[in-house]
């Protein structure tokens, strides 16, 4: 069903599509396919409900999404397994998914009161100025399945709090996630119209309609940056507000001051997660020369014991892969490493019959002796591939490092506070986790540079993406 002014209702072609388990091809359900007319019904309704939204309180606001978070918590286990079904990471990392997806709605509830203007001091002893933190209008998101449920909330309740109204595409692969994630919305007390759910298994003419109306002032994507970069420049045609969250190739440093064995064991954690499918997954693992052999065994050691499966069966930390096409990458990438002289140390094959069967999985991989000139070492990889790189000392790390057109998440492993610093400051990423593999909260902005993306996600950061400055000028 689609989510239009405060109303579930089917498609008016009356369309569906399937949501399918990636562990198993399991059809989970049948979902309403938004076509043009929707979108625009639903920009109709989010441009119609917007002026009594923004007129609301702060206050008034802030309540709806308390009771959001409220309900979202008594939901979690529900939310977390339908999560696991639909795109497949294990049940334990669905339930913090749900949590974390909770942080931002309890975050901006609170940042809702704490949108403040300013007061300038002006040269003129008649002038006085004042600035407005006013919504921007109707905004329109476009999510990724990778994190079905929390990408929805770290866009939603900023919106939300700022005065925006909302109109959501989520991915093709997460429908069912996003409508159990909007009944949360519904059923704490969101007015009709001000959030708007329009689920499509093509998102091209959904996206163009989003694109060229001009009731959409603001444009809000998480996804790939071949995409990101199309949706930016068909935004500049209207000069709407964008922010997005692109792709990352995040090196994880490791210099010879480190201990070895720990920092094989948050890379591995980290590198592992969600099978892999995140953007501030580690892509390119560079290790000291000097401790290679004690962070190459540990990390294999690790990885070796890594379960695969089903995410609802017990003492699984791998899923599967979202589809066959991130199968065919990551053989791509291994192939094209092994032909280059690498040594894959763990895994390099999909994993295929008995508990497998009918699902897209692929071993946890360790590839050493990898080298730039291999694909895997310019691609994102987005999938359970750790390659593992040699350096000799600090300037070298830092350029290979930067050696990428990415710059969103980036991790160093080091004992030596000067250095940590320095290469901290050296490093071209939005985000750069010291002895950390998670440099996030929803306390803190997050996002990337160069071709990872512009703008920030949550923290104050997240709050006025959604607002406009105004300035009043005032002769006494």
């Amino acid at each position: 069903m689609l989510y239009i002014n405060g109303e579930w209702a089917p498609s008016r072609s009356a369309r569906e599509f399937e949501s399918r388990d990636p562990a198993s091809g399991a059809v989970l359900g049948q979902v309403a396919d938004a076509g043009r007319e929707d979108v625009a019904a639903a920009i109709a309704a989010a441009e119609q409900a917007f002026p009594a939204w923004a007129k609301r309180t702060a206050y008034e606001r802030s309540a709806i999404l308390y009771r959001a978070w409220e309900l979202m918590l008594e939901r979690k286990e529900e939310l977390a397994q339908l999560m696991t079904r639909e795109q497949g990471k294990p049940i334990r990392m669905a339930r913090t998914e749900v949590g974390y997806a909770a942080d931002f709605v309890l975050w901006f509830a609170e940042e809702a009161k704490r949108v403040y203007g300013e007061t300038i001091p002006s040269s003129r002893a008649d002038q006085r100025f004042h600035v407005l933190r006013q919504p921007v209008g109707v905004a329109a998101a476009i999510t990724p399945w990778n994190y079905p449920i929390s990408m929805l909330t770290r866009k939603i309740a900023p919106a939300l709090a700022a005065g925006c109204t909302i109109v959501v595409k989520p991915a093709e692969q997460t429908p069912l996630c996003a409508v159990e994630t909007f009944k949360v919305f519904a059923d704490a007390g969101v007015p009709a119209g001000v959030i708007n759910l329009v689920s499509s298994s093509d998102p091209e003419p959904i996206g163009d309609e989003l694109l060229s109306n001009p009731a959409v002032r603001k444009i809000t994507f998480t996804g790939s940056t071949e995409i990101g970069k199309f949706i930016a420049g068909r935004a500049a045609e209207q000069m709407k507000r964008v922010s997005m969250e692109l792709g990352g190739h995040a090196p994880f440093i490791v210099f010879p001051d480190a201990d070895p064995v720990r920092a094989a064991k948050g890379a591995a954690a980290v590198k592992f997660l969600n099978t892999g499918q995140a953007c501030i997954s580690p892509n390119r693992i560079f290790v000291h020369r000097s401790i290679a052999e004690t962070f190459l065994a540990t990390l294999r050691e690790r990885v070796a014991k890594l379960k695969t499966g089903h995410g609802l069966a017990d003492g699984i930390s791998v899923g599967p892969l979202i589809d066959e096409q991130a199968l065919t990458k990551m053989q791509r990438q291994v192939d094209d490493a092994v032909s280059h002289g690498a040594d894959v140390l763990v895994g390099g094959e999909q994993l295929k019959g008995g508990a497998y069967e009918g699902g897209y999985f692929w071993a946890p991989t360790v590839i050493s002796g990898v080298t730039p000139e291999m694909l895997i070492y310019r691609e994102e990889t987005f999938g359970p591939i750790a390659p593992v790189i040699i350096f000799d000392d600090e300037e070298e790390v830092i350029r290979m490092a930067n050696d990428t057109t990415y710059g969103l998440a980036s991790y160093i492993y080091t004992n030596d506070l000067s250095r940590a610093y320095r290469v901290a400051e050296a490093l071209d990423f939005g985000m750069i986790g010291i002895n950390d593999i998670n440099p996030t909260s929803a306390a803190v902005p997050f996002g990337g540079v160069k071709e990872s993306g512009l703008g920030r996600e949550g923290a104050r950061e997240g709050l006025s993406e959604y607002l406009n400055s105004k300035v009043l000028g005032i002769a006494l």
